[in-house]
């Protein structure tokens, strides 16, 4: 099993530390925070300078895992090129079309496929982590029109190795979905705790069960938060124009005729089929390697909602809802 070299330890980074190690990947990190690395040489991770982990990346042909915020992608890319610049190299960015062009500026030797796995907790840092976070979570993979499929597979053999299953997708589409599914939902949970809390100490005391779950992902540190919506700023845009679209008609309606059903049925509907696509029985099936133009096929899959669930010598196994 290629061994794996992530730099960044903090909950998204020292879980892929976790889970590769638990897989039986040779495995080892390093990080800017001393508070991250001294917890994980606790728990009996190898932890090292950033220099030196790379170089041994590049002696041991391992993979780089980029786990760091947006903001520190640059400075870390400038490290990889300079101690392991064709090196095997993914990361777990929350956006992908920013890293995708900066890998191309700085290492275009690198055999790259940039990743984003869709999990994750309010809470931030190593002592957040879990090897288990991964399990059964949907990890984007990117496919661009110059992706090497070896780079892409190795990539991909990690998301799968770590628990989750794999979606192929382009950055553009990939940037697109979070913003709907991830950015978006942050951006709200942010909103709705600030209208919460500007009802005083009677409000916060009567909220349960949906201001809990609604105002979930604004316990995450703000810092980081900033980073992926700022950094998908464009996609983000044209949710949140959709989003106060339906936010100015629901207020029409109410302001006019007093209903919401529009609204709410629309909300419940959507809702609907999104369990009705995980609950459903997949169908499966087997995509050859050596097929012409693998990834692009893989990529259609994903764009229909499949996930890759196993990778074998000669196939990858794909199951649309």
């Amino acid at each position: 099993m290629r061994a794996v070299c992530v730099i960044g330890l903090g909950l998204i980074g020292g879980s892929v530390l976790r889970a590769a190690s638990a897989a039986g990947r040779p495995a080892w990190g390093a990080t800017a925070s001393s508070a991250d690395a001294d917890a994980a040489r606790a728990d009996g991770f190898a932890v090292e300078a950033t220099a030196d982990a790379l170089r041994r990346a590049a002696a041991e042909d391992a993979l780089v895992v980029i786990a760091t915020p947006l903001t520190a992608v640059r400075e870390v890319l400038r490290e990889v090129a300079w101690h392991a610049p064709e090196a095997w190299l993914t990361d777990v960015v929350s956006v992908k079309d920013p890293v995708d062009a900066e890998v191309r500026s700085l290492l275009p030797g690198a055999r790259y496929a940039g990743g984003h796995p869709m999990a994750g907790v309010a809470a931030s840092g190593w002592s957040a982590g879990s090897a288990e976070l991964f399990r059964g979570a949907a990890w984007a993979v990117t496919v661009e029109e110059d992706t090497r499929l070896d780079a892409w597979r190795e990539a991909a053999a990690l998301a799968i190795d770590c628990g989750a299953q794999v979606v192929a997708a382009s950055a553009a589409e990939h940037d697109s979905a979070v913003a709907r599914i991830s950015h978006l939902p942050h951006v709200f949970a942010a909103v709705l705790a600030a209208v919460g809390a500007d009802g005083g100490a009677l409000a916060l005391s009567l909220a349960a069960g949906s201001f809990r779950d609604g105002t979930r992902v604004a316990g995450s540190e703000p810092e980081l938060v900033r980073a992926m919506t700022e950094g998908n700023r464009v996609a983000l845009l044209d949710a949140v124009d959709d989003a106060l679209g339906r936010l100015g008609a629901a207020r029409g309606s109410l302001a006019s005729t007093g209903g919401l059903k529009s609204t709410v049925d629309a909300g419940h509907d959507a809702r609907a089929e999104l369990e009705s696509l995980r609950a459903g029985d997949p169908e499966r099936l087997d995509v050859r390697w050596d097929e012409p133009e693998v990834l692009e096929r893989l990529r259609e899959h994903g764009a229909a909602g499949g996930r890759i669930v196993a990778l074998g010598a000669e196939t990858v196994t794909v199951e649309l809802p």
